[in-house]
C-alpha cells in the first residue's frame, strides 16, 4: 500500500503509474491533512510527500504522519538548497529525491526500499518495553543473530525494536537500519558510502555512484538517531564518528 500526497496533479498522477506498476495499491491526494487521514485509514508500507502543499507544507506533514506510522516517507522537493534536506529530514523522512525525476530511476528506488523494509516486516516498537534485567542478560549476538547489544543498549532484528537500559527508543526504519549496520559491524568503520548503499540494499563493494547529498542524509539521520537514543558525539557510548570517513561502533565497557 502507497500513499500520493503532491499537489501537483501531473506529478501525482506519474507516481500512480510508477507505484502501481511496482505492486502499489495507491491513494493519493493534494492535501497534507488529508494524507495523514489517508496514511491513518490505510496504513501504507510508503508514503511519497511533496514538501509545497496547500495546506500544511511537507515538513509538518512529515511530523504528524510518524507519530502515527512507520511508514518509508519519500519526500519530493524541487528545492535544491541543502537546508531543505536537513528540514525535511529531521521532519521524519526517510529520504527524499530531487524533482525533475526520472520514472525508472524512481521505480528502482523504490524497489530497493521494499527490499530492505522485507528484511524488517514486523512494526517498530510495538511490544511491551523489556525490564533492564532482560536487557542485561540478553546474550551477546553475532552478525547473524537477532539481538545486537551493547554497552545497555539491544537491537533486536526479529521485533524491530530499540531499547535503552529496558527502555523503548522509537526509531525510523532507515535509523533502525542504520544502527544494525553500525552495530553489526562490531567496531570495524563503515564509511558513510558504506552506508547509503546499505540503506539502498546493495554490497559494499557494489561501485555504484554516491553523492555528497546522499552522505549529508547519513549525517542527518545518525544525527537524529544519537538524538533518539540519548547518544553525546563528545563522549559516545554507542556511535563513534571518523571524522572524514564515517562511522562505527564503540568498544563494550
Amino acid at each position: 500500500m502507497a500513499v500520493v500526497i503532491e499537489d501537483d496533479a501531473d506529478i501525482r498522477g506519474l507516481l500512480d503509474i510508477v507505484l502501481s506498476q511496482s505492486g502499489f495499491d495507491v491513494h493519493s491526494t493534494d492535501s497534507g491533512v488529508t494524507g495523514i487521514e489517508l496514511v491513518k485509514s490505510h496504513e501504507p508500507d510508503l508514503v511519497t510527500l511533496d514538501i509545497g502543499l496547500p495546506d500544511i507544507d511537507g515538513f509538518e506533514t512529515a511530523r504528524r504522519i510518524r507519530t502515527i506510522s512507520d511508514a518509508h516517507i519519500l519526500m519530493l522537493t524541487a528545492r535544491t538548497d541543502e537546508i531543505d534536506t536537513v528540514l525535511g529530514l529531521e521532519s521524519g523522512a526517510d529520504e527524499y529525491v530531487t524533482k525533475p525525476f526520472r520514472p525508472r530511476e524512481l521505480r528502482a528506488r523504490v524497489d530497493a526500499i521494499m527490499r530492505r523494509r522485507a528484511h524488517f516486516p514486523s512494526p517498530l516498537n510495538l511490544e511491551v518495553p523489556m525490564s533492564a534485567t532482560a536487557a542485561e542478560e540478553t546474550p551477546a549476538a553475532s552478525s547473524d543473530t537477532p539481538a545486537r547489544t551493547l554497552n545497555g543498549l539491544v537491537l533486536n532484528v526479529e521485533t524491530f525494536s530499540v531499547h535503552v537500559e529496558g527502555e523503548i527508543r522509537s526509531v525510523t526504519p532507515t535509523e533502525f537500519v542504520l544502527l544494525d549496520a553500525l552495530l553489526s559491524a562490531r567496531g570495524r568503520i563503515r564509511t558513510k558510502a558504506d552506508l547509503v548503499r546499505r540503506l539502498r540494499d546493495e554490497d559494499r563493494d557494489a561501485g555504484t555512484y554516491v553523492s555528497t547529498a546522499d552522505e549529508r542524509s547519513v549525517e542527518v539521520h545518525v544525527g537524529n538517531l544519537r538524538r533518539k537514543l540519548g547518544d553525546s558525539v563528545v563522549e559516545p557510548r554507542w556511535i563513534e564518528t571518523v571524522r572524514g570517513v564515517g562511522y562505527r561502533s564503540v568498544a563494550s565497557r
